[in-house]
């Protein structure tokens, strides 16, 4: 089952009316549980045991972090039980951490490093096939905010159930966004079933998210995927049109990910976190991960960077936390060394404009310049110029794919061929008129963020529920014939 589709349709229309029938607050998790296990099992049943023992081992982990002290401690012995629990506490916490980490390193790099050691073996294809279970990167850092956020002191759940039905919650299960336990638990106590308004927004961003993903991002990724198929004989600008376009691809396939998520869960009375906020538009590499995969942005800040220190001992530490961050950052997203090259090149990013601002707040003349108009547009255009060119080694994370790119970016000649085998064939144009195509697309996304944030603009919710039956036509008679599966499925 994917999202979008019919089927998937079917099966939120279906969960819907069982939730809303159900009689109470435990015939709801229930009708959650059951329904976010067949989700998860249509996709990979050979890995429901293994998520339902990873909800239980972090539940109880919270649980046995959250219990207080006996009050029955006498006040002499209270001083060193407190201490001794609190180590406790720390062991259990580190336990839980550790749990979630390995875990997940095993899946994401046994299987390369097995296919290094023996490669082309059968045993290495076996395993490789097997060892992506989806959904475990953002399933392990949830669990890790919960275990965190429960030593820090918030409480722990103390129904099983409960903690299940957040952690599988099919909207979310497979790539985000990243939902903490406390603000999704508030959300089960006092739930009617949703207004009118309400149930036409959550239809409204299912609609939005398809059209983002079947009409327009499906269609940028056979352009993508047969430059990158074709990569030896582009040319220059045949590169960085290809950064360009996965820039609006990836931009476009997860956001609509999310938004069809977001949606569907809202017609289940929940308010999943936003995670995109036109991050296309941001002015500085620190605004765009403020407005790019914000729940990660948030986790990486409050679960890593804050830990490590901050930005409170000093400048030289603050750039090397930066730095820290952001290539783990890259190694979350996956196993090869792009990932890394383009961890370090946000996290690099990060310290300059860390440093920027340093030296901003020693001269009046280079802070006024940053605030005037030109300062504005050369900051947003040296930001989305980091932006796209660290896109290359996501989108080719082989180093010598990327090296590829890399040696002919500038001032190299494409093949006679790459044109009509790319262009002519994908889209039956030529390279200037995508360009524009692309260059068009971001002019609407212009248009909505000026009319959004600029005019604080609207549509109404009668108006989206005439439109709705419009975007889901376009979307089904308009798509490619296959739809590609979402590119974050794959982290």
């Amino acid at each position: 089952m994917i999202l979008p589709s019919i089927l998937y349709g079917f099966f939120l229309a279906g969960v819907v009316l069982l939730y809303w029938l159900a009689p109470n607050k435990v015939a709801r998790l229930l009708v959650l549980l059951v329904t976010s296990l067949y989700f998860y099992a249509s996709l990979q049943l050979h890995y429901v045991p293994l998520m339902l023992v990873l909800v239980g081992l972090n539940f109880f982990v919270g649980k046995a972090l959250g219990t207080p002290l006996d009050w029955r401690i006498p006040n002499e012995a209270w001083p060193y039980a407190q201490a001794d629990w609190n180590k406790k506490r720390g062991q259990l916490l580190t336990g839980g951490i550790v749990l979630n980490v390995l875990l997940l390193l095993a899946f994401k790099y046994f299987s390369p490093l097995l296919e290094t050691l023996l490669p082309n073996s059968p045993t290495s294809v076996l395993v490789d096939s097997w060892l992506m279970p989806l959904g475990l990167s953002f399933f392990a850092f949830e669990c890790i905010a919960y275990l965190v956020d429960v030593y820090r002191g918030s409480p722990a759940s103390d129904q099983l159930l409960e903690f299940a039905a957040y952690k599988l919650f099919f909207p979310k299960l497979i790539s985000g966004p990243i939902t903490r336990f406390h603000s999704f638990a508030g959300q089960m106590k006092e739930q009617p079933v949703p207004p009118l308004s309400q149930s036409a927004e959550g239809l409204w961003l299912i609609a939005s998210g398809t059209v983002k993903k079947l009409l327009i991002a499906d269609h940028i990724g056979l352009l993508v995927n047969a430059s990158a198929g074709s990569l030896p004989r582009a040319g220059s600008g045949d590169i960085w049109l290809l950064a360009f376009a996965y820039g609006l691809q990836l931009y476009l396939d997860f956001s609509g990910y999310v938004d069809i998520a977001r949606g569907s869960a809202i017609l289940l009375g929940f308010n999943l976190p936003q995670n995109f906020d036109f991050p296309y538009f941001a002015t500085s590499i620190a605004d765009f991960w403020r407005r790019w995969h914000i729940t990660l942005g948030d986790w990486l800040r409050n679960y890593l960077y804050f830990p490590l220190g901050g930005s409170r001992r000093g400048l030289t530490r603050t750039c090397i936390n930066l730095v820290v961050v952001m290539l783990v950052a890259g190694v979350w997203h996956g196993d090869r060394w792009g990932f890394i090259v383009w961890g370090a090149i946000h996290g690099l990013a990060l310290v300059i404009h860390r440093l920027s601002g340093a030296l901003s707040e020693r001269s009046k003349a280079i802070a006024s310049f940053w605030q005037s108009i030109p300062g504005l547009l050369t900051a947003w255009a040296l930001t989305q110029l980091t932006v796209f060119f660290s896109w290359i080694f996501f989108r080719l994370p082989n180093l010598n794919d990327a090296g590829l790119a890399m040696r002919h970016l500038f001032g190299h000649s494409a093949d006679i061929q790459f044109a009509q085998k790319v262009y002519q064939e994908s889209f039956g144009l030529n390279r200037p008129q995508i360009s524009l195509l692309l260059l068009g697309i971001v002019s609407l996304m212009g248009v909505a963020y000026g009319v959004q944030r600029g005019l604080k603009l609207q549509i109404s919710w009668p108006v989206k529920v005439l439109l709705l039956p419009i975007c889901f036509y376009l979307a089904w008679v308009l798509a490619p014939s296959e739809a590609s599966p979402y590119i974050y499925f794959d982290f």
